[in-house]
């Protein structure tokens, strides 16, 4: 079995997040260059299209070519987050609906609590701006006189210039974005909206056309969000028979999942359905990687068994923790104390002190996936019970 690469290509799926490709390409360039620094190897990018860039690495005495694509989805992103500031408080309490009528949100509380307590905090932070809205407009109300229209007008001047103000400072608070990411999944109940599904399909014909090409590897990697994306593609492909077995190898990396938020409900047959055939196949390799220093993904828990719909022949994924408590400084945890959204980002950034975990010799160094991970023992912490209700795949 030949793990040697010298030439590979990556197909990066994003999580929801608005902005463009190159936003990736310049955290790549940056977290490359200080990793091969800290880890003395060599790394050279240059930028590739619109949606891509060249990675040329020498490590461990041999050369590697990478070709890295984004597959974006930001567009549908973007076309998620307009809704005005009603509208966003209609999500507010069709979301919470969502999961807390189903009961969801006991069963993940019970999982993991720092993914759920970031999935509320967009709806505390909005109800609070909407009490300090309401608690401004009442006092400016009742310090002046005058016919109680006048007053009326006021208080609402008042309360939606506050709720105004708070959306544009949003880029501080993130409850808006957060809350139209939730909102995104509860809308459908689990499942994948149209123009997902759409987009899905079009990842899935990229990168069987890339199996049908001369590289030596394959890797689809899922971070956040793009995880149950880059699941569900993988899932097609093999289903639809289109993994040849005298190509390139195939791997999948999936990265600070969130797949339970979607997984557990009620109307999430497709990605249960998903999750359980990928399991069970023996063409794709997958690691999944988290940590518990990460507070927005469900660290060290098997997406599959937690889900209820692990097979009696289940391969995967490798479940392995990144380790950032041991693999970052005292003084880079220090620096990155309280910054949730960075700490979720740090699986695609340097480490001082990798621990067996290293994005850039996975991604530009002379092994596959397979050929680097395959003896590696899943971490003895992992969550494997099931903790879901709605175990339905048809």
């Amino acid at each position: 079995m030949n793990d040697c690469v010298r030439h590979r290509q990556v197909f990066y799926i994003p999580g929801y997040d608005p902005f463009p490709p190159r936003r990736y390409r310049e955290l790549y360039r940056k977290q490359a260059n200080e990793q091969a620094t800290i880890s003395g190897y060599d790394i050279a990018l240059t930028a590739a299209g619109p949606y891509g860039w060249q990675v040329r690495s020498t490590q461990d005495g041999a050369q590697t070519l990478t070709d890295f694509q984004i597959l974006p989805w930001a567009d549908i992103v973007r076309g998620s987050m307009g809704a005005t500031i009603v509208a966003t408080y209609a999500q507010l309490i069709r979301t919470a609906w969502a999961y807390i009528g189903s009961g969801v949100l006991w069963r993940l509380m019970r999982l993991r609590r720092g993914p759920v307590l970031t999935a509320l905090y967009p709806v505390v932070m909005l109800i609070v701006q909407a009490g300090i809205g309401l608690g401004l407009g009442l006092v400016v109300a009742s310090v002046l006189h005058g016919p109680v229209i006048l007053r009326a007008v006021l208080f609402m001047g008042v309360l939606i210039a506050t709720l105004r103000l708070f959306r544009r400072l949003d880029g501080r608070f993130f409850a808006y974005y957060l809350m139209h990411d939730y909102a995104f999944t509860a809308r459908w109940n689990g499942a994948y909206p149209p123009e997902l599904e759409t987009r899905i399909a079009e990842f899935a014909d990229t990168i069987a056309a890339a199996m049908q090409g001369t590289v030596d590897e394959v890797l689809v990697i899922g971070h956040s969000s793009g995880a149950h994306l880059a699941i569900s593609i993988l899932a097609d492909l093999s289903r639809q028979g289109r993994i040849s077995t005298d190509g390139p190898r195939l791997a999948l990396l999936t990265l600070g999942h969130v797949v339970p938020m979607v997984s557990f409900l009620p109307d999430a047959v497709r990605l249960r359905a998903d999750l359980a055939a990928l399991s069970a196949q023996d063409q794709i390799f997958w690691l999944d990687v988290s940590a518990p220093g990460d507070p927005c993904c469900f660290a060290l828990c098997d997406p599959v068994a937690v889900t209820g719909v692990a097979l009696d022949q289940q391969h995967w994924p490798r479940v392995i923790s990144a380790a950032f408590r041991h693999s970052l400084s005292p003084a880079r945890r220090k620096r990155l104390r309280g910054r949730f959204f960075r700490l979720h980002f740090q699986y695609l950034c340097a480490f001082d002190t990798p621990q067996g975990y290293d994005y850039f010799r996975i991604t530009a160094g002379p092994q596959t996936l397979a050929g680097r991970y395959r003896h590696r023992a899943p971490s003895p912490s992992r969550i494997t019970r099931t903790a879901n209700r709605h175990t339905a795949t048809r």
